[in-house]
């Protein structure tokens, strides 16, 4: 049986798979792009990143698995590609991505498992959105700024700083545009970043609901069950009044009878 659960598709393995596949455009971008640009630079930052979630992604599926051993024979290449330093491993995540198309061609369902566990997709698609958000948003911002008169956003660290801090919409104002298209981009990261915010302001109101919800049964059901005690109490305390007045009653006759 365990063997059956190890390959089912979840909603964990689908978005790493689109990870991978967002991760082999970026090395490819940085394979065919000048090394000495700012924004390959950019990219290889983005990039060690995803090998950092691709290697807690991989660590936090052996923990979880029963059958470890069975786990390390079937996902041993997720760690080969989360490797950061070679180049050249990269590209395993290709073999990651067909893994996975396989495992989607085996399942019957692919929506099935991600409405099931609408937590974990819930979660699964706020990471990839926070990373397509911050990759696409700093990539431009230095694309359009680098160079402009009077730009402050001019590296790798200043563009991903700008990016997290405009999402976030708390605008420390040490980055900021100067171009036009600056701008532009600026206001629509803003207004992305309010949306997907709100979205996870959403999420997280839903866990406690979804945790009211589940105690709400319980609650019934001790409730009920007070209830339940409360009756019987009161039909003993009926059942020994009754019987306490039928045993004066008795001792009453008896002590008539003998008089």
């Amino acid at each position: 049986m365990q063997r059956e659960t190890e390959f089912t598709l979840s909603p964990r393995e689908l978005g790493m798979m689109l990870l991978s596949l967002f991760s082999v455009i970026v090395v490819l971008t940085i394979v065919f792009s000048d090394p000495d640009r700012e924004t390959v630079r950019l990219l290889i930052k983005i990039d060690f990143a995803i090998c950092m979630i691709f290697i807690l992604n991989f660590f936090y599926g052996l923990w979880r698995a029963t059958d470890r051993k069975l786990y390390l024979r079937t996902h041993w290449i997720d760690l080969v590609a989360s490797i950061p330093v070679v180049e050249q491993l990269r590209f395993v995540r290709i073999f990651q991505i067909l893994r996975v198309v396989r495992l989607i061609r085996m399942s019957r369902s692919v929506l099935a498992p991600l409405l099931k566990q609408k937590r974990e997709t819930t979660l699964t698609s706020l990471l990839l959105a926070m990373i397509t958000i911050i990759t696409f948003s700093s990539v431009l911002i230095l694309l359009v700024e680098d160079g402009a008169p009077g730009a402050n956003i001019d590296s790798a660290e200043s563009a991903i700083w700008w990016a997290l801090i405009t999402i976030s919409t708390v605008g420390y104002g040490d980055y900021y545009p100067v171009t036009t298209e600056g701008r532009v981009i600026a206001a629509v990261v803003i207004v992305t970043g309010v949306s997907f915010f709100g979205v996870v302001a959403g999420f997280l109101a839903s866990l406690f609901v979804q945790d009211d919800e589940k105690d709400a049964p319980e609650m019934a059901r001790l409730q009920a069950q007070q209830e339940t005690l409360e009756h019987q109490q009161a039909d003993l305390l009926e059942e020994i009044k009754a019987l306490r007045a039928s045993l004066e009653a008795q001792s009453s006759d008896k002590a008539s009878n003998d008089s």
